[in-house]
C-alpha cells in the first residue's frame, strides 16, 4: 500500500452518552475517556513530527511510495484528531476535566529545539504502544463486548486504522537513518510517562465522577488489568518487544485484524479519500 485510505465515521456523539459506557464500569470507561483526553494533542505532534522529518527525505523516486503513504497516515490522524475533540466535548459536559492535554502541551513545548529525529522517534514509540492495544481491541472481544455500541465502533475504528498505518513513522525513521539508542531511550521514556500521565488521569476522573472510593472502581481495575485476557498479560510482551534490535512493527500484531473488521463494519464509515 503507498496510500493509506482516509474515513469518516459515521459515529454521532452530539446527543452524548452514558457516564459509565463501557458495560456501567466505572474504572474502564474513565480509563478509555482519559486516553481520548490525551488525543487531540498527541495526535497533532504526531503529525507535526511527521511533517518536520519529511522535510529530511531525499526527493527521490525510491522514497515516493513512502511520502505517499505519508499523506495518509497524516489524514488519518487528523480524522481522529476530530472525532476525540468531539468525544472530549462530552466528557467537558459530564463534569470531566482534561488536565492530559496541558500536561502534553507542556512536554511538547520542552522539546522544541530538538533534531526532527527525535520528535519523529517519540512518535515511533506512542505509534508503537497504541498499536499494540489496538491489537488487543480487535483481537480480544472481550475488551469491548460490554460497551455502548457507537463507542465500540469510534475504538475500534480507531483501532483499525491505527493498525493500517502503525509502521509510517517508523519507515521514515529508518529512511532518515534513525539509530536504536535514541529509538529505545525515547521509548522508555514514553512508556514512563504514558503510564503515569494515563493513571493519573484516569483517577482524576473517577474523582469528578465519584467513583474514586468505591470497591467496584477498583474490582473493575483489577480485572482490566490482570483478569482474563487483561491488558498486563497481553501486551506486555508486545510492548517490551520494541527493544529487540532489529524490531520493525510489522513483525507484531496482526493486520489481518484491520482489513477483516473494516470490511464488516463498512457502513460505520465513509471513505472520503481511497487508499492505493
Amino acid at each position: 500500500m503507498t496510500q493509506l485510505p482516509i474515513r469518516k465515521l459515521e459515529v454521532d456523539l452530539s446527543g452524548g452518552f452514558a457516564r459509565h459506557w463501557h458495560g456501567g464500569d466505572p474504572f474502564r470507561s474513565q480509563y478509555y475517556n482519559a486516553l481520548s483526553m490525551s488525543f487531540p494533542v498527541g495526535e497533532q505532534f504526531f503529525i507535526d513530527s511527521v511533517r518536520a522529518a519529511l522535510k529530511l527525505l531525499p526527493e527521490t523516486e525510491a522514497h515516493a511510495p513512502l511520502r505517499a503513504t505519508i499523506q495518509g497516515f497524516i489524514g488519518q490522524e487528523a480524522t481522529h484528531r476530530h472525532i476525540h475533540g468531539l468525544y472530549n466535548a462530552q466528557l467537558e459536559k459530564q463534569g470531566l476535566v482534561n488536565r492530559w492535554q496541558h500536561w502534553a502541551s507542556w512536554r511538547i513545548a520542552k522539546t522544541r529545539g530538538f533534531h526532527p529525529l527525535h520528535d519523529l522517534a517519540v512518535t515511533c514509540a506512542y505509534e508503537h504502544c497504541t498499536a499494540v492495544f489496538a491489537d488487543g481491541t480487535l483481537r480480544h472481544a472481550s475488551w469491548f463486548e460490554a460497551a455502548e455500541p457507537r463507542m465500540r465502533t469510534l475504538w475500534r475504528w480507531h483501532a483499525a486504522e491505527e493498525t493500517e498505518h502503525k509502521a509510517v513513522a517508523y519507515d521514515l525513521y529508518l529512511a532518515l537513518g534513525g539509530n536504536h539508542r535514541w529509538r529505545v531511550w525515547w521509548y522508555s521514556y514514553v512508556l514512563a510517562v504514558f503510564a503515569f500521565d494515563a493513571m493519573r488521569q484516569t483517577v482524576l476522573n473517577l474523582w469528578r465522577d465519584g467513583s474514586l472510593f468505591k470497591p467496584r472502581t477498583w474490582w473493575g481495575a483489577a480485572t482490566f488489568f490482570f483478569g482474563r485476557d487483561g491488558q498486563l498479560w497481553r501486551c506486555t510482551g508486545p510492548l517490551l518487544a520494541y527493544y529487540r534490535r532489529g524490531f520493525h512493527p510489522d513483525q507484531d500484531g496482526d493486520r489481518a485484524l484491520a482489513e477483516r473488521w473494516l470490511a464488516a463494519n463498512a457502513d460505520s464509515f465513509r471513505v472520503v479519500r481511497p487508499g492505493a
